[in-house]
């Protein structure tokens, strides 16, 4: 095959390995984490929703979403839609041209890339109503909200929309997928409605080792989630991927020892909430901050989200009403917000010239409007999607049911697939008898 001019092997490999292990996130690692950390009767129904959308995601993100996010402009806030899916569109040099930008690598790569992005964007809305939303709404829920909502916040942001042009920082995602999910997931929890009456009381998790093993893809997931933005194997990526482990071990451990502290033991799936704040809090700042950035960032992810969920999240009636079931809210929401934000005080000269963004250094570094850019940029993603998921929800609505029947809560996943996640003896098996 003859030599292209524009090719970098290097940057190629790069960015097909790391959307391959940002996709190993959602399909094991959150298929495993969700089938892992909720209550038995609901395992396979939780990790087929994952599944379910990664597949849709990819089919719409092909046809017209990815076009919408990263193509050519059609409104200030979103791309003209349309396929990308000819021979000559997945050979050709990978551009985003509304943000003037190109990358040594082909458009398929770039496609693949951004799709896992969306896909795990609409598997962690899943955690906010698992347990009790229908799977035919869920089906037209995933395709719709993509169009309507997911693609208006990657093209501001990323595609050289409105906010790009402000200059607004998002590194990789931490207002784009979490901020936008954790707010969508918790207006659709208040939307579908709760759980079974008797699943809010005791939702104890069902194998918690299996729930470790989707955290660790997770967080090991997320070097190609950081390291992957930079569109180059180059040492932004690397600074990336550091500091992404760094914040995400400081977080662990800060909700580790308030969990100590305040219950007088550590728990488990408290360390993984904290996993995964830090991994959030430090996607919008991952190539822009240093090592100290991201050791204070971890610290606040550790913390802050800690206080939302364990004590404002039981004493305000605001959240006891919404059924948030995975606590997706704190973790994504409370925790993108505090990242974006936090990068406009702690972005650095240095870390905004590597990603090309030169004059968008935070606050520390002499830059205070950075911080105003910031939340802007977290107010427009909070509003818009309030309104676009609520609206769609109550669209879908008036076709389909959106919560499940009593009768069907009431058993789980034998009445909505007819499987069940561990079914040790089937029909016609002997069971076995002492001495066997």
């Amino acid at each position: 095959m003859a030599a292209t001019a524009w090719l970098s092997h290097g940057d190629t490999s790069w960015q097909l390995i790391a959307a391959t292990i940002v996709g190993m996130q959602s399909v094991p690692g959150l298929a495993i984490l969700y089938g892992g950390i909720v209550k038995k009767k609901w395992a396979v129904n939780s990790a087929f929703m994952v599944f379910y959308a990664f597949a849709a995601v990819l089919v719409a993100w092909l046809l017209w979403g990815y076009n919408m996010g990263f193509g050519p402009e059609w409104q200030p806030f979103v791309g003209m839609p349309g396929p990308i899916a000819s021979m000559a569109d997945e050979l050709k040099q990978a551009a985003i041209p509304a943000a003037n930008a190109t990358a040594a690598f082909p458009m398929s790569a770039m496609v693949y890339f951004q799709f896992v992005f969306a896909a795990i964007t609409l598997i962690l809305i899943a955690g906010s109503v698992v347990a009790r939303m229908s799977f035919l709404a869920w089906m037209i829920f995933v395709p719709a909200w993509l169009t309507c909502s997911y693609v208006i916040g990657a093209f501001s942001l990323w595609g050289g929309g409105w906010l790009a042009q402000k200059g607004v920082l998002d590194y990789s995602g931490g207002y784009v997928i979490h901020l936008a999910a954790g707010i969508s997931g918790f207006v659709a929890a208040w939307v579908v409605g709760p759980r079974h009456a008797r699943d809010r009381e005791n939702f104890m998790p069902n194998n918690i080792l299996l729930m470790l093993a989707g955290a660790g893809l997770l967080w090991l997931g997320w070097n190609g989630f950081n390291g992957g933005d930079p569109y180059s194997a180059n040492a932004d990526a690397g600074a990336a991927v550091l500091n992404t482990n760094v914040a995400t071990a400081m977080s662990l451990l800060v909700w580790m020892l308030l969990d100590y502290i305040i219950y007088g033991r550590p728990s488990v799936i408290g360390a993984v909430q904290g996993m995964i704040t830090g991994l959030v809090a430090i996607t919008p700042a991952a190539g822009f901050v240093n090592g100290y950035g991201a050791l204070l960032i971890g610290l606040l992810s550790g913390s802050i989200p800690w206080f939302t969920m364990n004590v404002l999240g039981k004493r305000l009636s605001f959240f006891r009403k919404v059924d948030d079931t995975l606590g997706v809210f704190h973790t994504h929401a409370v925790a993108g917000l505090l990242g974006g934000i936090a990068t406009g005080f702690l972005a650095t000269p240095e870390g905004a010239a590597a990603f090309g963004v030169p004059n968008n250094f935070g606050l520390l570094y002499g830059n205070p409007h950075q911080v105003v850019l910031q939340l802007i940029g977290a107010g427009f993603i909070i509003v818009f999607n309030i309104v676009v998921t609520f609206v769609l929800l109550k669209i879908i609505g008036l076709f389909v049911r959106l919560r499940m029947p009593e009768e069907i809560l009431e058993v789980g996943d034998d009445a909505v697939h007819g499987e069940e996640a561990y079914a040790f003896y089937g029909d016609g098996q002997r069971q076995p008898v002492l001495g066997d």
